[in-house]
């Protein structure tokens, strides 16, 4: 009979759950995908001459060097003129961005006032201004494909749909930084797991840089939301809607211009994530909707609490049972060479030494490092519901 102690149990249920919050679910999805197209193929909706009224909101703040380049290719998207109406809104900016938008470009709707009380308050007060049955939010230092509009309004031929998130794709350099290799890795496996999550039932978070939904289930965000893009998705998944992810109506961004710079970014991200998953807690329930909190639970809620958790026990763990056998002692070795690559990746980036093969330890001990501040930085209050402006590097239109 094997004998396991209290201190391996609970190595084991940690390796477990980072393995499964990390790669393990992208395994149980990809076979729960192909077991449904067996039972429940996907019917095809017809959506030719599907063309329903779309208001284009553009939330933006101090964006003048790059507003120009953005309304440019607003305007250029495949969509009938009559029916798309372009709205910016540009609260607290105060470097000329929407005396600019007026002057040069009459066609587009400016909303404007001097209070800058965040993202969610912007967005919530240019709802007011908004009656076409679909919307879609678009951030301001992104570039769309011509065909974005269409890829995500045929969507809305099917009545079960409540909402349509697009891609968010990084923009790759020659001589990319460990920030660059990173995101866009990220991003990709991402990609990935909405692309099945979507095929399965409904996707767990939509990509802020370009998502749409229908106007009617729109829900009036708290001023204070820091994710305004995942709230709003998850609420409408909650009503029942499906929430669909659609690869090709992409957003292509530059990655953060530096690591503090993208670090920054993702403790935001966690913090609004600690903030997201104490207001979600009804999605927890699985009487309530099995297969969505399956989804929400497994894609979301483990990478942002539990898996980071035993990341930082399992280490010293290990170390506990060290003399507990091989195995132990060979795990702990991986873990120092993984934390070891980690640290001489950041060391190295520091010096503008690039080494690919370190991008990936690098930027995932980033990403769970921004976890435990982003949780801190939520418990003191300290987040503000204004977005703070990353630097990235120039995007320029493809």
């Amino acid at each position: 009979m094997i004998n396991i102690s209290l201190l391996e149990l609970l190595f084991w249920v940690g390796i477990f759950t980072i393995f499964y919050a990390y790669v393990g679910y992208g395994i149980v999805l990809y076979v729960s995908v192909k077991i449904k197209r067996i039972f429940s193929p996907a019917k095809k909706i017809n959506s030719d001459g599907f063309e329903p009224e779309v208001s284009f909101v553009v939330p933006c703040y101090n964006e003048l060097d790059f507003i120009e380049t953005k309304i440019k290719n607003c305007l250029a998207l495949e969509y009938p003129n009559h029916k798309i109406k372009f709205v910016f809104i540009t609260d607290g900016s105060t470097d000329g961005t929407p005396e600019l938008i007026r002057k040069k470009f009459p066609s587009v709707t400016v909303l404007h006032e001097s209070r800058r009380a965040g993202k969610s308050a912007a967005e919530n007060r240019s709802m007011k201004f908004v009656s076409s049955p679909v919307v879609i939010f678009s951030d301001a230092n992104t570039i769309l494909p011509s065909n974005a509009i269409r890829s995500i309004v045929r969507h809305y031929a099917d009545a079960k749909v409540g909402a349509v998130s697009g891609e968010k794709r990084i923009m790759q350099k020659s001589k990319d930084n460990a920030t660059g290799a990173g995101e866009g890795i990220y991003w990709e496996y991402e990609s990935l797991l909405k692309k099945m999550d979507s095929e399965l039932k409904t996707i767990v978070g939509a990509a802020g840089e370009l998502f749409s939904f229908r106007r009617e289930l729109f829900m009036e965000l708290e001023e204070d939301t820091i994710l305004d893009d995942f709230m709003l998705s998850l609420r409408i998944a909650e009503q029942g809607h499906r929430v669909v992810y659609e690869p090709e109506a992409y957003a292509m961004e530059t990655a953060s211009e530096s690591v503090k710079e993208e670090l920054k970014r993702k403790i935001r991200i966690c913090a609004g994530g600690w903030q997201s998953m104490i207001r979600l807690k009804s999605l927890l329930n699985p009487f309530k909707d099995f297969t969505l909190t399956f989804q929400y639970v497994s894609h979301r809620v483990l990478r942002w609490s539990i898996a980071p958790m035993f990341l930082l026990l399992l280490f010293p763990l290990n170390i506990l049972l060290f003399n507990s056998g091989i195995l132990y002692q060979a795990m702990l070795y991986g873990q120092t060479l993984f934390y070891m690559s980690a640290m001489l990746g950041w060391y190295l980036e520091n010096q503008r030494i690039r080494v690919k093969l370190l991008f990936i330890p690098y930027y995932f001990f980033m990403m769970n490092y921004a976890v435990f501040l982003g949780f801190f930085r939520y418990l003191r209050g300290k987040q503000a519901a204004a977005w703070e402006r990353v630097k990235r590097g120039a995007v320029a239109p493809q």
